[in-house]
C-alpha cells in the first residue's frame, strides 16, 4: 500500500508481525501507531469483519483474515457485536485506500485508530496462514511504531502469556446487570419459531454474559423472550431470584476450566434442572459441569464455512465457528450425549444433558457473521422453556 493519490490518504508507515517462532513479515501500518501483542489466529470468513472484531470472543488474539480485501464496505454503529472492538490486533493482505458502502459512517484504518488497534497490512497472508496451520496458533506482535524493531518485537511475542489457563470472560462481562429489548431485523426469520406480537414477551431468560455477542440477545427477543443479561460472576441465586424461565450461558474468550465459578454455577442449575443452554464458551463450561474435559486446540475454529452433522438427522449445517478450545470426545460422561460433530475434524460440536433440561452448541448458531442455517437451535431451547413453564 503505497502513498495514495487519493486525498485526504496518509501516506503507509512500515511495520511488522513478529512470532514467537522467529517469524518476522514486513508489511504497512494500519489503524493505531504502536505495540499490540496477542495470539495469532486465522479466520476464514470472506465478509462480517466488524461483526468478527466486536466478538468479545477474540479478546487478546490478533485476528488474521485469509479473504484478501478487508475493508471495502467500511463500518457502520449497527453491526458492533459489543460496545466496542475486542481484537487485539488486524491482519490483513490489502486494506482498500477508500470504503464504497450506504451504510458506512467511517473507514476500517480510522475506526482501528480511534479504539487504538494496532493493525498491519501488505503481507503474506497465505504463508502466515500456513504457518499457523502447520505449527499451530503462537503468540505474535506487531510493531507499527514509529519505529518498528524486530528484535523487540519478537521478545514481546514470546513475553505473551498463554490463553491457557486464563479466566478472561472477568474481564469483558458486564459490570452491571441490564435489560435487552431490542431485536433483530427481520425479526423471527429462521429461528424455530413464530415472532411474537409485537409489545408480549412468553418466557424470561437471563443470559450469564461470558462475552455475549449481541445478536443472542437479539434473536431472543424475537422469540418472546424478556431478556436480561447478568455479570459472569453473579451468584446463582441472584440470577434465579429473576424467576428466569431458562438461563443461557453465552460465548466468551479464554479457557473454560478456568471459569471455576461459572462451572459451580451450571453445576447447580443443573441439578435445579433449570433449563441451560450453552453457546461456545458456555457450551464448554456447560460440558466442563457435567464432568468432561477440555482441551486446547492446534488452530482452533474461526470461519464461517465450517460443516456440522446432526447426528439425529444426519443433516449437514453450514455454520459460523470462533473458538480455540473443545469438549474432549473422550470418555464423555454417562449423562451426556453428543448431538452434532464437526465434519472437519469430528470435535463435539453439540451435546444434551441426559438428565437435565440442557443444551450446548460449540459453535455460533446466531452468526453473525455467517450463514443462519442453525438460527433453530435457538427454537431447541424455547422448547425447553415451554416445556418447563
Amino acid at each position: 500500500m503505497s502513498e495514495s493519490s487519493f486525498p485526504g490518504v496518509p501516506r503507509a508507515r512500515p511495520a511488522l508481525l513478529a512470532l514467537e517462532d522467529g517469524s518476522v513479515l514486513r508489511g504497512q501500518a494500519l489503524g493505531h501507531a504502536g505495540r499490540s501483542t496477542g495470539e495469532v489466529v486465522f479466520n476464514t470468513a470472506c465478509s462480517g469483519y466488524q461483526e468478527i472484531l466486536s466478538d468479545p470472543s477474540y479478546h487478546r488474539q490478533i485476528v488474521l483474515f485469509t479473504q484478501p480485501h478487508i475493508g471495502n464496505v467500511g463500518v457502520n454503529s449497527e453491526d458492533e457485536e459489543a460496545g466496542r472492538p475486542h481484537v487485539a490486533g488486524l491482519v490483513v493482505r490489502d486494506a482498500p485506500a477508500l470504503h464504497s458502502n450506504w451504510r458506512a459512517s467511517d473507514g476500517l484504518s480510522a475506526y482501528l485508530e480511534r479504539h487504538r488497534i494496532t493493525g498491519i497490512c501488505g503481507l503474506d497472508t497465505r504463508r502466515l496462514t500456513r504457518l499457523l496451520r502447520d505449527g499451530g496458533v503462537q503468540r505474535g506482535c506487531i510493531d507499527a511504531s514509529a519505529a518498528p524493531d524486530a528484535e523487540t518485537a519478537l521478545a514481546a511475542a514470546r513475553a505473551t502469556p498463554s490463553l491457557e489457563h486464563q479466566d478472561l470472560a472477568r474481564e469483558v462481562t458486564t459490570r452491571k446487570a441490564y435489560a435487552w429489548t431490542e431485536g433483530s431485523w427481520g425479526a423471527g426469520a429462521g429461528t424455530g419459531a413464530a415472532p411474537p406480537p409485537t409489545g408480549t414477551a412468553r418466557y424470561k431468560v437471563a443470559i450469564y454474559d461470558f462475552g455475549l455477542k449481541r445478536n443472542i440477545a437479539r434473536l431472543l427477543v424475537d422469540l418472546g423472550c424478556e431478556v436480561t443479561v447478568l455479570p459472569a460472576l453473579t451468584p446463582v441465586e441472584e440470577a434465579l431470584a429473576l424467576r428466569p424461565h431458562g438461563i443461557l450461558y453465552s460465548n466468551g474468550p479464554g479457557d473454560p476450566a478456568a471459569c471455576d465459578y461459572a462451572i459451580r454455577n451450571a453445576r447447580a442449575l443443573l441439578q435445579r434442572r433449570v433449563p441451560l443452554l450453552g453457546v461456545c464458551l458456555g457450551h464448554q463450561i456447560l460440558a466442563l459441569a457435567a464432568g468432561a474435559r477440555t482441551v486446547k486446540m492446534k488452530f482452533g475454529h474461526h470461519g464461517a464455512n465450517h460443516p456440522v452433522r446432526d447426528l439425529a438427522t444426519g443433516r449437514v449445517f453450514i455454520s459460523s465457528q470462533n473458538h480455540g478450545f473443545v469438549v474432549s470426545g473422550d470418555a464423555l460422561p454417562e449423562c451426556l450425549e453428543v448431538t452434532h460433530r464437526s465434519l472437519f475434524d469430528d470435535s463435539v460440536q453439540g451435546l444434551r444433558h441426559r438428565q437435565a433440561p440442557a443444551l450446548g452448541f460449540q459453535g455460533h448458531p446466531e452468526a453473525s457473521p455467517g450463514p443462519h442455517d442453525l438460527r433453530p437451535f435457538f427454537g431447541r431451547f424455547v422448547a425447553l422453556l415451554a416445556a418447563g413453564s
